[in-house]
């Protein structure tokens, strides 16, 4: 039996893989389809994928690196083997949203300080 499911894994993988490859680019399409069926111009759409981009993507990814490292060793030290099993999930769920909502703050206060809020 473990054998089937060993088979099966990276089929499953893939298969999974793909389907969010092919929801993205239909997704993607569909959106970019609605802009010109409400009539803005090349420009105009341009223009709107342009007000989009986060410039400090990079900075909000390494505070969430960080505190998904803290929480992952604050899981490995939690204790012997029965506690860890216990802390290890609950610790790097914990920290990496705290990462996230620092990591949102950190942005949204750099953006006001360099003024690029339209």
């Amino acid at each position: 039996m473990e054998g089937v499911i060993a088979v099966f894994i990276p089929i499953i993988m893939i298969v999974v893989t793909g389907l969010i490859f092919v929801t993205y680019f239909y997704y993607r399409s569909r959106e970019r389809q609605m802009l010109i069926e409400k009539g803005l111009s090349a420009e105009e759409i341009k223009q709107f994928f342009q007000k989009q981009k986060d410039y400090f993507i990079l900075t909000k990814i390494g505070i969430i690196c960080i505190f998904f490292g803290i929480g992952l060793g604050l899981g490995f030290l939690s204790g012997d083997e029965a506690a860890r099993e216990i802390w290890m999930a609950p610790s790097i769920f914990v920290f990496t949203g705290i990462g996230f909502v620092i990591a949102n703050l950190v942005g949204n206060k750099m953006r006001k300080q360099f003024r690029l809020d339209d």
